[in-house]
């Protein structure tokens, strides 16, 4: 999920739609089907100086870009099974590959800008961020879990990976990242249930709290939306009730390391 301006986007899976939501209510405004898409979008993202919403299609190996103020639609072929998406701070799109341990840029005509080869050791990326520095901070959907920052050249900075004899555990399979104003990053670490969130300088993590009430199952997707007088984190679930959650101006805000 995603949002921009007034609306949250949002793709389920082996559905080829997005459905739009009003930021505000939260209730349901349309579902704009996406021509060409395989079963689902693995990924999605909404650039807000171009005002259009990027989709990843996993079995067609293609980027869908969705005009916002037409609806009209393009794609470009990038390399097999593209996954997680974000809009870096020059507003082009970066792409990862979960199995081919790389990120890819691309311009919002689907241009190739870079391409950053992972280091040795770290496979299977899911998600990645641009920080304030520049470089990337991925995750790597493995059964031991980590969370690493990348240069643009591909050079390893930091990891950080708990071991089982640590407070909280090993990770498993992380997949969505979000970075908070803080710069404190948040991790859904998908078979553990949970979120974890690790300070920026990857060597400490927490369990983020959530109400007792929530039960959260196999967290897939995380948004933070800081743009609202109330920041906002959404959390989608890919297993349970497919839930999506909704924390306004949640306490992680106020982590103390």
């Amino acid at each position: 999920m995603t949002s921009l301006d007034d609306h949250v986007y949002l793709v389920r899976s082996l559905k080829k739609e997005v459905e739009i939501y009003d930021a505000a209510t939260l209730t349901l405004q349309r579902r704009l089907p996406v021509l060409g898409i395989s079963c689902s979008a693995t990924g999605i993202a909404a650039c807000s100086r171009s005002k259009c919403l990027y989709l990843s299609d996993w079995e067609n190996s293609r980027i869908h870009r969705v005009d916002l103020a037409t609806d009209a639609m393009n794609t470009w072929p990038v390399a097999k099974q593209p996954n997680g998406l974000t809009v870096n701070e020059g507003h082009n799109v970066m792409v990862t590959f979960l199995d081919y341990k790389k990120l890819q840029e691309y311009t919002t005509d689907g241009r190739l800008v870079r391409e950053i080869r992972l280091p040795a050791g770290l496979g299977r990326p899911w998600h990645a961020i641009q920080l304030s520095t520049g470089d990337y901070v991925v995750s790597h959907f493995e059964t031991r879990g980590v969370v690493s920052v990348v240069g643009v050249d591909g050079q390893l900075l930091r990891s950080y990976g708990p071991s089982s004899s640590s407070d909280i555990g090993p990770m498993r399979l992380p997949t969505s990242l979000a970075v908070t104003k803080h710069g404190d990053i948040l991790v859904a670490d998908f078979s553990n249930h949970r979120i974890l969130a690790i300070n920026s300088s990857l060597t400490r993590a927490q369990v983020f709290p959530l109400p007792a009430d929530v039960g959260l199952e196999q967290p897939c997707t995380l948004y933070l939306d800081g743009t609202r007088t109330r920041d906002r984190l959404y959390i989608g679930e890919y297993a349970g009730k497919e839930r999506v959650i909704v924390l306004n101006n949640p306490r992680y805000i106020k982590f103390c390391w």
